[in-house]
């Protein structure tokens, strides 16, 4: 049975704090010991446990992950690396800092989905109020007036009579939604087919390809800071951010113009990963033997690049949401005051 990954938070801190350890002077052992014992959980502990049993019968660190099967598969792979360059504090902190990078964009992409769908939500509730429940009552104000409400009103109306009658079968339709949307969760391998899907679709496209690529710099980051040659560094980096086909295409073609002689600049550029700009920069910084430290502020611009783009369509959302409930609430009611107040105004 396939374990259950431990969380890009947990892992975070636990690369953080085994780096201190391990600079300190401690061995590997050593410091999971300690992290052990400061270990919240029951699970926790069983599982540093298991990793230091490993530890003690010969296995390497980055083994002895892989072993638990709580460990994923790029932290694992990058933790070997650390171990074959001699880098392996330098490989903590650098993982400490992506995974860091990963809850803080996961974050910022739930919370600003949230408030626009809670608008969506609310809108709709209120047009169906509207039309289910305030439509009749006037239309039945209407009737002993002798008279009807306007066409669009009715039509309305009759809309919402229709959407009342076929309750139980929209109700069938949002559960089933609503278990497919659970088990997708639950499940790894469904909710991986539903992400490939829209991977395929959208991955490359708009905020999608901006977090892609800058999933992939910050990968490269990590790769070049432990000292890997530059097509192992793509490949590592195309295992984490790729997905869809149009992402692996570029990671694909990248690796194809490194291996014809170009450089990574020019590649990464040539593929439209990097910007004139940011390309212009690793260039300079590779001239200068400073290759991964501008990596490294090139991702820093890429996640800036990613939140700004989130935070402009999310400005342009809630208005759209607020102005279109807004209009469309205002025509319902219009399409009954209008005509009440011409028959009030008559019988005046």
């Amino acid at each position: 049975m396939k374990q259950k990954l431990l969380n890009n938070t947990y892992l975070s801190m636990l690369c953080s704090e085994l780096a201190m350890l391990l600079d300190a002077g401690l061995t590997v052992s050593d410091s999971l010991q300690i992290l052990q014992e400061d270990e919240p959980t029951k699970e926790g502990k069983a599982i540093m446990q298991s990793i230091i049993e490993r530890l003690e019968m010969g296995d390497p660190f980055s083994m002895a992950l892989q072993k638990t099967g709580h460990y994923p598969r790029y932290m694992v792979h990058m933790v070997e690396i650390g171990e074959k360059t001699g880098r392996g504090v330098e490989t903590l902190k650098a993982l400490s800092e992506y995974y860091d990078r990963q809850v803080r964009l996961s974050a910022t992409i739930k919370s600003s989905v949230m408030y626009p769908a809670i608008l969506l939500i609310l809108m709709i509730v209120v047009v169906l109020i509207l039309i289910v429940q305030v439509l009749p009552i006037f239309n039945d104000v209407f009737s002993r007036l002798g008279t009807q409400m306007s066409p669009l009103a009715v039509s309305l109306m009759n809309f919402g009579s229709w959407l009342g009658d076929a309750s139980i079968v929209i109700a069938a339709i949002l559960c089933a939604i609503f278990i497919l949307a659970i088990l997708a969760w639950a499940l790894p391998g469904l909710r991986k087919g539903f992400t490939k899907i829209f991977s395929n679709k959208w991955g490359n496209s708009g905020i999608f390809g901006k977090i892609a690529s800058s999933r992939f710099v910050f990968a490269m980051t990590l790769a070049m800071a432990s000292g890997l040659d530059m097509e192992e560094a793509i490949g590592i980096a195309s295992n984490v951010s790729g997905g869809s086909k149009a992402v692996d295409k570029k990671h694909s073609q990248c690796a194809d113009m490194l291996r014809a002689g170009k450089t990574l600049s020019e590649a990464l550029c040539g593929t439209g990963i990097l910007s004139l700009q940011d390309g212009k920069m690793l260039s300079i910084g590779s001239r200068s033997g400073k290759a991964d430290e501008a990596m490294s502020e090139i991702a820093r611009r890429s996640d800036i690049n990613v939140r700004d783009a989130i935070d402009r369509v999310v400005g342009r959302i809630e208005p759209t949401l607020v102005i279109l409930s807004s209009v469309v609430v205002g025509v319902i009611l219009l399409s009954v005051m209008l005509p009440l107040m011409g028959i009030m105004t008559s019988i005046g």
